[in-house]
């Protein structure tokens, strides 16, 4: 028998074996009801999120159904990456035709759709050069990459001495690198040893930052223009453009992360442009995907990107054709509906309803931009943070908890006044009416 018509015995024994192959039955283990869900996930997953009471089956624009059939206004928004709303039709139909035509090939080669999207984001932005990666923290640790390169390379900086200044309250994700930077303790604790050549500086204090850029060795402050995780922080007016000042007076790096606050978030496509300043590198992610398939990107011109040469950096999913097309969706969405002016203006009245009517006695503050807000809340700790939290479901809308006193709103951009005010409503009433 000849090599070729072995290799073709074997594979015809080998399709036949597969097509006897009796899959498991998935439709008699489904699951009936959500307390069934969390106890099975609980019994095989690891701990390492606590989430909400409640098991989603479907989502449609700003609602979400639970396997019982109730439903919830959501004003998390997929982490503020559902800024387009649950299956936006125009992403989906983005995603399936592509998925039907090239869906991946790697960057061993060329494919029709990454210069695409990137030429996309260099005109809209008004960059030279995208690294394109998956995640948020990913484009948080490929800028850190480049900065330091930059560091060595342009700064002159002494190698292995590369300093990178955090804001404290900062958070940009998970990974040895991010949790080294971190100042929480469930994130940072019993990890150790931790990445070196970090420093963390208190937030929105200028001076502060100063103290540390006058290090010759610092190649980079990275900071985010609205701090999302530490509950919608918003810095004082100038804050920013005082960063960008320092920056360019010491030579160092403004890596802007906007994984979060941007593409439309904070009523302004970038939370940077409340002051009408430019960073060095710009970080993009969460909303870039419409929440549909993982994208980021880290923007920069060329004196700063071409830092980076073949093998220095890579991914294997990175820039893939599929993620493209859902991005250039997911943007055009974004502008082409007014998202961005549509979140200005349902922020205005979100902040202002809930100061006029939230009880003094259960509501401290009501903070954020755009549409990313938060609640700080009068109350014993993070139990009844947690308590108040199921409440709001109990009465229809998922909110996430934020420490240990407040409660953070990131409902998709695509929210209408009328959908906005009975949130609020639900909101209201459910906080006034709150026993702690």
């Amino acid at each position: 028998m000849s090599g070729l018509q072995n290799r073709s015995s074997q594979l015809f024994k080998y399709t036949r074996l597969f097509n006897n192959v009796s899959l498991p039955r998935l439709s008699s283990t489904i699951a009936k009801s959500s307390a069934e869900v969390i106890q099975r996930e609980k019994k095989v997953s690891a701990n390492n999120y606590d989430p909400s009471p409640v098991v989603i089956t479907r989502g449609e624009g700003i609602f979400m159904w639970d396997v019982e059939g109730k439903k919830y206004y959501d004003f998390v928004g997929g982490f503020a990456t559902l800024n387009q709303g649950h299956c936006h039709p125009k992403i989906i139909k983005a995603m399936t035709d592509q998925l039907n035509r090239l869906h991946h090939t790697s960057r061993a080669i060329f494919h029709d759709s990454l210069y695409e999207l990137n030429e996309f984001l260099t005109k809209q932005f008004d960059y030279e050069k995208v690294l394109n990666m998956n995640t948020g923290v990913e484009g948080g640790e490929s800028s850190v990459k480049i900065a330091r390169k930059w560091g060595y390379r342009v700064k002159k900086i002494p190698q292995n001495q590369a300093q990178v200044v955090f804001a404290h309250g900062n958070f940009w994700g998970r990974t040895i690198a991010a949790i080294s930077a971190s100042t929480d303790p469930t994130s940072f604790d019993e990890f150790g040893p931790h990445v070196p050549g970090y420093q963390i500086v208190p937030y929105d204090d200028l001076g502060k930052l100063e103290q540390a850029l006058r290090n010759p060795n610092v190649c980079a402050f990275m900071v985010e223009p609205l701090q999302g995780e530490a509950g919608a922080v918003v810095p004082t007016l100038g804050y920013l453009k005082g960063v960008r000042e320092l920056c360019t007076k010491y030579n160092v790096l403004w890596i802007d992360d906007e994984v979060q606050a941007g593409l439309g978030r904070t009523g302004k496509m970038l939370a940077v442009d409340y002051e009408d300043v430019k960073p060095d590198l710009l970080i993009l992610g969460k909303a870039l995907s419409g929440g549909v398939y993982p994208i980021s990107a880290v923007l920069g011109n060329s004196e700063v990107m071409d830092v980076l040469t073949p093998g220095t950096h890579g991914s294997t999913y990175g820039g893939n054709a599929l993620a493209c097309k859902v991005a250039l969706a997911s943007l055009d969405v974004i502008i082409s509906e007014g998202l961005v002016e549509n979140a200005f203006k349902m922020g205005e009245i979100f902040r202002s309803e809930l100061n006029a009517r939230l009880s003094k006695d259960k509501a401290i503050q009501v903070r954020g931009r755009g549409l990313l807000n938060a609640i700080v809340l009068n109350t014993k700790g993070v139990s009844d943070v947690y308590k108040l939290n199921n409440e709001l479901k109990s009465n229809g809308m998922i909110s996430k908890p934020i420490g240990s006193g407040a409660l953070r709103f990131s409902p998709p951009l695509i929210i209408t006044e009328a959908q906005l005010r009975e949130g609020i409503d639900i909101i209201v009433n459910t906080i006034n009416n709150f026993k702690n």
